[in-house]
């Protein structure tokens, strides 16, 4: 590749924005993030290449495989331009009919469009989908439209025009203005001002400095981070570049767990495009400036998220929280002054440079500027990656871009910031997704993980499920995190056991005040929030539980009787057919009665029943 100026890079982005909106090529692009991968993408992309060669319309037609959609729920899927149209689900036997009718007989094919699921009606073009409608793509600017694996369709998007403007145009303490005029705050948890800790690195003395991504993503149900690194690997070396530029750091690393092969992969092919072309490396676009990145694998230990663990994992050593101060803008990696910020705050950096800070901040709320990136997953029919303005409603999330609740089921609880996080329940709904106003309610912000729970989720046994995971993750450094949230699991293991008493509620709340005030790092200090926050809004629960020895939304398996309730029994035999251990007879047009010998309690006939006749 040749190594590119100022002026071939202004070349090169017109020469590539021309390719890319040109109208006379039909261009299918189908998503090719890790979830649609696992539903048959690839597959499907071999399909249609082989039809299209086979009707001879490969010079008419182009194939492309870009990173995450966003619509996860929906794969494998593609997208038609400059048509716009959006079908879902599709596998390789739907080919031939597709290309029969869309690209030669110019017809949708409208088993395969989406289907709105509270309204039914197929709705053909991809904005026109709520999903999208609603949503405002910055950090996702480019998901589902560009090749990851091409630095020439990023060039075409703008790309590597913020870094020319950090490196040849502004100065290094303008770059950090603009930073901090944009308002953008740390979009990994904890919503530090990024201006002001790129000013901090800045300001301390030096001539060795880094610059660190952190893309140790471990929440459960977030995939925001790995989702960008799919499909827009650029915009994050992009923005370590001009974060370097800012604090005058010659080196990055990108923290990357194991689990990402897809993403590492990706990381990888951009890393080595960028430094062909002259965008990474010595001397990056004939400014006289040194950048190099380099991929860091981590083992998928939680801890390894919170930024001191992180740079002692990079050294070498095990990764464990240290005391702050001095923090590490001061005293980080190897004790030189670093900034570390995760994938979706480095992705939106070059925007901002580009644009000025004031076109980013003219979005959001007065504490809390942009947008931000959410993992919508749990019990909502739109499952996937969206991107809203600060100050969007929960609603709004749930119901109008997710879809609202599947199966006609009632909206019981939302849950925010991962383990760290709380769960908010339907009263909150209405509450705008900012730092300040979700701490109100008891959650954080977190890294964007949403959680949502419907009427059949037992709130005391979410509580246990994510004091487990905390637990499984704890360092073991500190005394309060690894033997008090130890403690809390066996309290609610008990409770959900049956077994609880009164004197346990205490217990949980006390220990909890005591774990959040003297745990040394983020990990320990938030791990109470799910337990204090189903305390606060479903303490009937723990109650039942404790009291009735019930389980009100019959999960926790110790409470269940596994009795069949012949009135509400419609004699269906569902139950019947998916025992595993025959522990159910039934005969047509009689009730089923449950042999509780034979009965493992696996859950099976529960979760088949769909008249709630089994207790």
């Amino acid at each position: 590749m040749q190594r590119l100026t100022r002026e071939t890079l202004a070349e090169k982005q017109a020469q590539e924005k021309k390719r890319l909106t040109d109208t006379t090529i039909k261009k299918l692009l189908i998503c090719g993030g890790t979830g649609c991968h696992a539903t048959g993408s690839i597959a499907l992309k071999e399909t249609l290449v082989n039809e299209l060669a086979a009707k001879g319309l490969q010079e008419k037609v182009q194939v492309i495989e870009t990173g995450c959609n966003g619509f996860c729920a929906m794969g494998p899927l593609m997208v038609i331009q400059p048509d716009g149209v959006f079908y879902q689900k599709i596998k390789p036997e739907d080919v031939p009919e597709l290309v029969e009718e869309h690209l030669i007989n110019n017809k949708q094919v409208k088993k395969l469009l989406y289907k709105n699921p509270v309204t039914k009606k197929r709705i053909p073009i991809q904005d026109d989908i709520p999903f999208f409608a609603h949503q405002m793509p910055r950090a996702l600017r480019n998901k589902g439209i560009i090749d990851p694996e091409s630095i020439d369709d990023y060039i075409g998007r703008d790309g590597y025009q913020g870094a020319a403007r950090a490196l040849l145009e502004i100065e290094p303490a303008d770059i950090v203005e603009q930073v901090k005029i944009s308002g953008m705050r740390g979009r990994g948890g904890a919503g530090f001002p990024t201006g002001m800790k790129w000013a901090f690195a800045q300001s301390s003395p030096g001539d060795v400095k880094y610059v660190l991504c952190n893309a140790d993503e471990g929440d459960p149900g977030a995939f925001m981070d790995r989702s960008i690194l799919e499909a827009d690997p650029h915009a994050v070396i992009e923005g370590m570049v001009i974060a370097a530029r800012a604090i005058n750091a010659h080196k990055g690393y990108i923290y990357a767990r194991t689990e990402y092969p897809l993403a590492i992969k990706r990381l990888q092919i951009a890393i080595d495009q960028a430094t062909a072309c002259g965008l990474l490396g010595t001397d990056i676009l004939g400014s006289g400036f040194d950048f190099s990145v380099e991929i860091y694998q981590g083992a998928g230990a939680f801890v390894c998220g919170e930024e001191t663990a992180l740079m002692r994992s990079i050294e070498g050593r095990r990764g464990m929280p240290r005391p702050r101060p001095p923090f590490p803008a001061h005293k980080g990696l190897w004790e030189k002054p670093t900034i570390l910020n995760n994938v979706e705050t480095l992705a939106n950096t070059p925007q901002i440079i580009q644009k000025g800070g004031q076109w980013y901040a003219a979005v959001g709320t007065e504490t809390s500027k942009g947008t931000k990136v959410f993992a919508l997953s749990g019990d909502v029919n739109n499952i996937g990656l969206l991107e809203v303005p600060m100050g969007t409603s929960l609603r709004t999330i749930i119901y109008d871009v997710g879809g609202g609740i599947p199966g006609k089921k009632k909206f019981k609880a939302v849950q925010l910031g991962g383990p760290s996080g709380g769960c908010v329940p339907e009263e909150y709904l209405d509450t705008p997704v900012d730092y300040e106003e979700i701490a109100k309610v008891g959650a954080i912000m977190g890294s964007g993980g949403v959680i949502v729970m419907d009427e059949n989720t037992c709130m005391v046994d979410m509580a246990r499920f994510f004091m487990e995971f905390i637990q499984d993750e704890s360092c073991g450094k500190c005394t309060p995190c690894r033997e008090g949230t130890r403690r809390l699991l066996q309290i609610l293991e008990k409770i959900c056991e049956g077994h609880g008493s009164a004197e346990d509620i205490e217990a949980l709340e006390s220990l909890s005040d005591v774990i959040r005030s003297t745990a040394l790092c983020g990990l320990g200090q938030t791990a109470p929030n799910p337990v204090l926050s189903t305390l606060r809004y479903f303490r009937e629960e723990y109650d039942e539980h404790i009291n009735e020895r019930r389980c009100p939304a019959k999960r926790c398996v110790e409470l269940l009787e596994f009795r069949v309730d012949s009135e509400a029994c419609k004699k269906c035999g569902l139950c019947f057919k998916a025992c595993p251990t025959d522990a159910i007879d039934w005969e047509k047009k009689q009730p089923a009665r449950i042999d509780n010998e034979k009965c493992i309690k696996c859950m099976t006939c529960f979760e088949k029943c769909k008249f709630d006749a089994i207790f």
